[in-house]
């Protein structure tokens, strides 16, 4: 089923946001970010809430608190079954406690227990976390500040699955009855190229002679409608720099450890290998669950998930290279492929294939990919022709622990 994130009852109804409130401080390849949100408990009851959010992998929470009407409470790291016990006697006595853990179907959920809400309450929930940033093809380093408030996907479900949770509350863009601010910094030592992003920034504020640094903020009105996203550009990517933490909480309170610390970039500039004559074997998996029946954003006329996806899927089969095999695989609940083995590439199964794609819709439930992938593995290599895997998906999935465990044991057969 479809889960939201953000603070919510144990019946899955969301407690309302007031505003939220977004840190950014991007050091080199590094990113430290403090998010606040504040939540109100509107009902004439307590509540006993929780919180729920998604964080990259390569991320790592180091502080988590609450601030209750005034009173604020920090996270401690203990025990998992002594942390159990001591939450639930807290609770069972009407104290405040909080519980945070990580999810148990998947590793880039993270669930913290907010305990009662009396009624009138105010709420103010502060997460700091550092992430390593990737960096895309073209050398940029990419930061994405998740929408906390968008649905998650949580475990498989029915044919009846949507991509929309009806818990919660749906009002235009403009009706939002909370605010939105994001602010950041930029730094590195060899300066910075540029800075974009998908959503209206404020003009950017450049310091230094080199533009080492930048001050950036979105635009005024901004909704939180979608992922932020930033592509930051330094000048020399290449060139390897260290970056000095001296470690004193008391000169420097934004800093992550107690002692001394030092941090190397080294990005190497690699030339590109001649691209080889060998073909290989192309197969491709297609997600055709239920979520993506869904439109691609909440703007009007927005094209739908799936049928990005096949105008994506038919543009590659006309692409691929002369001699090579493919086949592809329908997937959700349970799967479909299109050929029983890959076959070779030809005017005929282009044309088939072609066929079938356009034919394919968002009906197999829930987004099951582990059984797909594990049949493709068992499927016996095509001497010279290396296994090229392409995944089309929402990223709504399920068992994230058991795919990622079943792509690692081949490794190294396919790409």
């Amino acid at each position: 089923m479809v889960r939201p994130s953000g603070l919510l009852t144990r019946q899955e109804e969301p407690v309302p946001l007031k505003s939220i409130c977004v840190t950014l401080s991007v050091r080199e390849f590094v990113a430290g970010v403090a998010a606040t949100l504040n939540y109100e408990n509107e009902e004439k009851f307590p509540l006993e809430t929780f919180f729920v959010f998604p964080m990259d992998e390569d991320s790592a929470v180091y502080s988590f608190e609450a601030m209750v009407d005034g009173k604020t409470i920090k996270a401690e790291l203990k025990d998992k079954k002594k942390a159990h016990i001591i939450y639930e006697s807290a609770i069972s006595h009407r104290h405040q406690a909080f519980l945070l853990e990580e999810d148990k179907c998947s590793r880039d959920v993270f669930c913290c227990n907010v305990g009662n809400l009396q009624p009138g309450s105010k709420v103010a929930l502060t997460l700091k976390y550092v992430q390593e940033l990737p960096l895309e093809a073209d050398g940029a380093l990419r930061y994405v500040l998740p929408a906390v408030l968008n649905p998650r996907y949580r475990c498989s479900g029915s044919p009846e699955d949507s991509c929309l949770d009806l818990k919660t509350p749906i009002v235009p863009l403009d009706d939002l009855p909370y605010s939105f601010s994001m602010t950041a910094t930029v730094s590195s030592q060899h300066g910075i190229e540029t800075i974009q992003s998908n959503c209206p920034l404020s003009p950017i504020e450049y310091l230094g002679d080199k533009k080492t640094s930048a001050q950036i903020s979105l635009a005024d009105g901004h909704k939180f409608d979608r992922d932020v996203e930033l592509l930051i550009y330094y000048r020399e990517v290449h060139t390897p720099s260290v970056a000095v933490e001296l470690g004193n909480p008391k000169n420097n309170p934004d800093g992550l450890m107690k002692d001394p610390s030092a941090m190397v970039c080294f990005y190497p500039n690699i030339p590109e290998v001649e691209p080889s004559a060998i073909c290989g074997e192309f197969v491709f998996l297609m997600d055709c669950s239920g979520s993506m029946q869904c439109p691609i954003s909440k703007q009007d006329k927005s094209q739908l998930r799936i049928e990005a996806a096949k105008e994506t899927l038919i543009l590659l089969l006309k692409s691929l290279p002369v001699n090579c095999y493919f086949n592809i695989y329908a997937f959700g609940s349970s799967f479909e492929a299109f050929f029983p083995n890959s076959v070779k590439y030809t005017q005929d199964t282009m044309e088939e294939a072609l066929r079938r794609v356009k034919l394919m819709r968002a009906d197999l439930g829930g987004t099951e990919i582990l059984t797909p992938l594990q049949v493709v593995y068992r499927e016996p290599s095509i001497p010279g022709h290396p296994l090229q895997l392409f995944v089309f998906t929402d990223g709504e999935v399920t068992d994230t622990f058991s795919i990622i465990k079943e792509v690692r044991n081949h490794r190294l057969r396919h790409r």
